[in-house]
């Protein structure tokens, strides 16, 4: 059954964690760059110590040896999943897959804000299909050792069906219905992106900026 993160993407800690008071069998927390810029390990202790796994969110790029010490770190501060992007290169992810351990370290292909024409300008190529680009990233990643991936929901079902049943795929971009798509180019719902084959679906606005968050994230389980 896929798992619900939410995105904690709010100015302070303390924001996030009184919105965690407030969801119900709270499983995942993701933390990005905002946050943990902000308050830091402190935040991940806190999350980690209410029995909430921590998803870091840094989408580290840099060379192997830098990224090396980013993961080990991540590992030593108890994160249960943390990201690197697959643009790195193959050296990069096998380097960061031998330090994770027990860290689910999962590699970003096509961010869900990017369109076709975006992803050409960041290649400095023509990019067809986007699906063929996140296939060909998520094959790397899987080789150089990672647990899985983290692909919009446009891509899952193809995704699922060229790597198997195994890796997890991490889905972001989750949108109700209702909701509007923000600064995000390729969203689905979360009753599509389980059904296509997502393990981990992320939710950030849809709940974080709700009036009634907790209505929100009962209903996107219900859903899932």
């Amino acid at each position: 059954m896929a798992e619900l993160i939410v995105a904690f993407d709010l100015p302070s800690g303390r924001e996030a964690l009184a919105l965690a008071d407030r969801l119900p069998r709270l499983r995942w927390a993701k933390v990005g760059p905002t946050l943990f810029v902000r308050e830091g390990p402190a935040l991940v202790r806190e999350f980690t110590a209410r029995g909430v796994r921590v998803f870091l969110d840094l989408k580290w790029h840099d060379i192997p040896n830098t990224v090396t010490g980013a993961v080990a770190a991540a590992r030593e501060l108890g994160v249960a999943m943390a990201t690197v992007h697959c643009l790195g290169g193959f050296a990069m992810l096998q380097a960061a897959a031998g330090a994770a351990g027990d860290l689910a370290l999962v590699g970003v292909t096509v961010l869900t804000s990017h369109a076709s024409a975006d992803f050409e300008q960041v290649m400095g190529r023509g990019v067809p299909d986007l699906g063929f680009e996140a296939e060909r990233l998520a094959r790397a990643a899987l080789h150089a050792g990672l647990r899985g991936v983290v692909a919009s929901g446009e891509e899952v079902g193809l995704l699922r069906e060229a790597l198997g049943a195994d890796p997890w795929i991490v889905v972001p971009g989750i949108r109700l219905p209702t909701d509007g798509t923000d600064d995000q180019a390729r969203t689905v719902s979360p009753e599509d992106a389980v059904r296509r084959g997502a393990t981990h679906l992320v939710v950030g606005r849809p709940i974080t900026a709700a009036r009634e968050p907790r209505g929100i994230y009962e209903r996107l389980l219900e859903a899932m």
